[in-house]
């Protein structure tokens, strides 16, 4: 995917997390189930995951694909990776 379209896809998929939070905001006012309130809650967690995921691999092909990559800089990409993944 091309770094433009990944960035599209990025920002579309935030604005849907974000409207997905203003919808548990407006349950919580409306004093919902909390069986619904954390079924949304996952359903976030994994969109945010997703998120990440996206970010992660596009920033690994672009960085650790180039023909001069040097120790350091593989490094600090492993270690961003590792950071995410905790």
């Amino acid at each position: 995917m091309a770094e433009q379209d990944v960035r599209k896809d990025i920002i579309n998929r935030l604005r849907t997390i974000k409207g997905h939070i203003q919808g548990i905001e407006k349950m919580v006012e409306e004093n919902k189930q909390c069986d619904d309130i954390l079924v949304q809650i996952a359903a976030i967690k994994s969109s945010i995951e997703k998120v990440g995921m996206i970010i992660v691999e596009d920033h690994a092909k672009s960085c650790l694909f180039k023909e001069q990559v040097s120790p350091e800089e593989a490094e600090k990409v492993i270690k961003s990776i590792i950071k995410f993944m905790k």
